[in-house]
């Protein structure tokens, strides 16, 4: 399969501008500037974003999309690939978010661009558990980058959900995955594109 149609979600107090972001934005201007590329600033409450992502990929084929996500964005990208039957590559994804982020109600910055604030709700740690997916349905539709260096998310936790799935598993490494360039070439394979 080749992708047509390319979403990519940032993770939480990310943005567009994280480094992974833009390394894969700047790969498909390049390398694919046929593939619809969408990489939007994700709104803080969880049930907006995943409305604003079903709007905007409402006319996009499964067959040719594909979905990126990052942290909070793997989650997002588990939902959206559940959804449309789509492959997806989830960089050290969030398993529990509405555990993990519970601590997090109240102001908050943008990583990228820290004289920005948002709000995080109490309500959103509910929408996060609205939007928990079960068992995946279709495993070989997924690539998981999991780096055992994460100092934010448990590696073992990110490992058990995705372990039906295609696992690349780091030695080593961050959160950031701040050597994502030496495995974009497997990312892409997985993508087809």
């Amino acid at each position: 399969m080749t992708t047509t149609h390319l979403l990519y979600l940032h993770g939480f107090r990310s943005s567009p501008q994280s480094a992974k972001a833009r390394l894969m934005a700047q790969h498909m201007a390049e390398r694919h500037p046929q593939v619809v590329w969408l990489c939007p600033q994700l709104p803080p409450s969880p049930r907006v974003a995943i409305d604003m992502l079903a709007t905007a990929t409402r006319d996009w084929p499964a067959d040719g999309m594909a979905v990126v996500g990052s942290s909070l964005g793997g989650f997002y990208a588990t939902w959206v690939a559940e959804r449309m039957g789509c492959r997806a590559v989830l960089l050290n994804p969030a398993v529990n978010p509405a555990r993990d982020l519970e601590k997090y109600i109240g102001e908050q910055t943008q990583f990228h661009a820290p004289e920005e604030h948002f709000y995080f709700k109490a309500e959103y740690v509910q929408e996060l558990r609205d939007l928990h997916c079960g068992d995946l349905r279709q495993p070989q539709n997924y690539l998981a980058v999991i780096a055992k260096g994460d100092e934010v998310l448990d590696w073992h936790e990110m490992h058990a959900r995705y372990q039906s799935a295609k696992v690349l598993l780091l030695e080593g490494g961050d959160h950031a995955i701040s050597n994502f360039e030496e495995h974009l070439p497997a990312v892409m394979t997985h993508l087809g594109a």
